[in-house]
């Protein structure tokens, strides 16, 4: 015990895991430290509290605070299933959350965008924790200003692609409007999970639930290397492509969707794709039971933060 420290999110390094009881400390994501200090930072983990542009229940707000206080039993082993500790290899720190006026929410696009763009002008790779799912659009411009055009791989119960009219936000029209702005390469984007019906695709492949159920692991893993193939990719997880036994807590449950272990397995066996940034949306913890939808998203970083120390190493 002597080499044990407390708060490793204030005390600790950029690398290496913290060793601290999971039910004390300051509660960033993984204990990682909480900083607006880039320097050497390989990654940047970021929290988007907003969910004013949700159609349903509200309450994705409080997601990053969840994934947060879920992600404290994560840390201090090695890492299920690569053994490897991923901040062994990559610098990672806790930027906090973005900065939005709650009495401005028409504002929250271009606060979300350029933070993200401050972010990743450092050469850092970001990870956000939502919020709704309307936050994916302005991260994508912010991306798409880095990157180029990006392939999107979305795993989520709903297509998104409904049209808000100009100027809309909303968590369900953010691809529709990606597709108009021209930010995804709608031929190698794709959709997982879905089980909604929409009034347009707008081009982007669609492997919809029960698809995915009789392709199995193997089949998604291969319909996702086939549509993305060598592009570089942004990764969105609404938390609602889980069914809701296992993701109750979240703002428009589906019945029928994804385990948590289809969706990890999947996840794991991607990891070598050309990846620019990732977003975890949709987790409203106060429909939650015992943190299952919180311990999920957790996770879901967890394992996306082992496969860029994989390729890291």
């Amino acid at each position: 015990m002597a080499n044990y420290k407390t708060d490793h999110a204030f005390t600790g390094n950029l690398k290496g895991g913290a060793l601290e009881p999971t039910f004390s400390g300051a509660l960033s994501f993984m204990r990682r430290r909480f900083t607006r200090d880039l320097t050497g930072a390989d990654v940047a983990i970021w929290g988007v509290p907003f969910d004013c542009a949700t159609s349903n229940r509200p309450g994705a707000r409080f997601g990053p605070q969840a994934i947060r206080r879920a992600s404290a039993i994560l840390d201090g082993d090695p890492q299920y299933p690569s053994s490897r500790d991923p901040f062994e290899t990559l610098a990672t720190i806790d930027w906090g959350d973005c900065v939005i006026d709650h009495a401005r929410p028409q504002a929250a696009a271009d606060a979300i965008q350029n933070e993200a763009e401050t972010l990743l002008s450092s050469g850092a790779h970001l990870i956000t924790l939502g919020g709704d799912h309307a936050i994916t659009l302005p991260l994508l411009r912010a991306h798409v200003k880095s990157h180029g055009p990006l392939a999107l791989v979305q795993f989520d119960a709903h297509q998104d692609t409904w049209d808000a009219g100009p100027n809309g936000f909303s968590h369900g029209s953010f691809v529709k409007e990606a597709v108009r702005e021209g930010l995804i390469d709608v031929s190698h984007s794709i959709q997982m999970g879905i089980r909604t019906i929409a009034p347009e695709t707008c081009g982007v492949d669609i492997v919809d639930a029960y698809r995915c159920h009789e392709l199995g692991i193997s089949g998604m893993v291969e319909a996702i290397r086939l549509r993305v193939g060598s592009k570089p990719a942004y990764l969105t997880v609404d938390i609602d492509v889980l069914d809701p036994a296992f993701a109750p807590g979240t703002g428009t449950p589906v019945s029928g969707g994804l385990t948590s272990a289809q969706l990890l397995m999947t996840l794991n066996k991607i990891m070598d794709l050309d990846w620019r940034g990732m977003d975890i949306v949709e987790v409203a913890p106060a429909y939650d039971h015992a943190d299952i939808t919180a311990i999920a998203a957790s996770t879901v970083v967890q394992h996306y933060l082992q496969g860029l120390a994989g390729k890291q190493k």
